[in-house]
């Protein structure tokens, strides 16, 4: 491991590489299968075939792999879509969302993020740093609808893109609502129209 670096943030290519994603897949398997609290190293170690003192060797703590995990996620995460109007950029935003969290995997996936998160602070962080990385991702679509007159000068592009996803992030943990295309396309609209009317309008 490199001087200074976390557990788990190595990414050499080769065999070391390789060990690291069937280590994050295998986790992924485990929390979404029994939650953060059933989440074991050596358990890991064995689903991904590789020996428990390299998992142990290269991240050390159950925190240190969900926050590796949820680095990669964020890396993996497909990028922002570009339509030519606020209200297509954040329908895509919102739809990306809405296919994550209802996905067979994902959604169970995240719920044992969320769930984790509340009651660890070292996960909690890193899920921070996934969302924020998410945020800024699609952050440029609000800066363009300003630029194009869309919305008022000061919106908050960041506070824009929170709305999108907030009331799906509501109905997947909460309500236990529909979490369909039209929730999210409602989520957008919904977003795009305070936009509009200066509500993330800052400073």
């Amino acid at each position: 491991m490199a001087d200074g670096a976390e557990p788990g943030t190595v990414r050499p290519g080769g065999r070391t590489a390789r060990v690291r994603e069937a280590v994050l897949r295998a986790a992924e398997d485990a929390l979404t299968e029994q939650g953060f609290t059933g989440l074991d190293l050596a358990d890991v170690a064995r689903r991904a075939d590789v020996g428990k003192t390299t998992v142990y060797r290269r991240w050390g703590s159950v925190t240190a792999l969900v926050a590796d995990l949820l680095e990669d996620m964020a890396e993996q995460s497909a990028p922002r879509t570009e339509t030519g109007s606020l209200l297509g950029d954040l329908t895509a935003n919102a739809l990306l969302v809405q296919r994550t969290l209802t996905d067979p995997r994902q959604g169970p996936l995240f719920k044992a993020l969320i769930a984790a998160a509340t009651g660890d602070a070292k996960t909690a962080a890193a899920l921070h740093r996934f969302y924020d990385i998410r945020v800024r991702e699609w952050a440029p679509c609000v800066r363009q609808a300003v630029n194009r007159g869309e919305v008022p000068e000061g919106t908050d592009p960041h506070e824009v893109i929170r709305a999108v996803s907030a009331p799906l992030y509501y109905h997947l943990l909460i309500s236990g609502g529909r979490l369909d295309e039209v929730t999210a396309a409602r989520a957008a609209e919904a977003a795009v129209t305070a936009a509009r009317a200066g509500v993330y309008v800052t400073g």
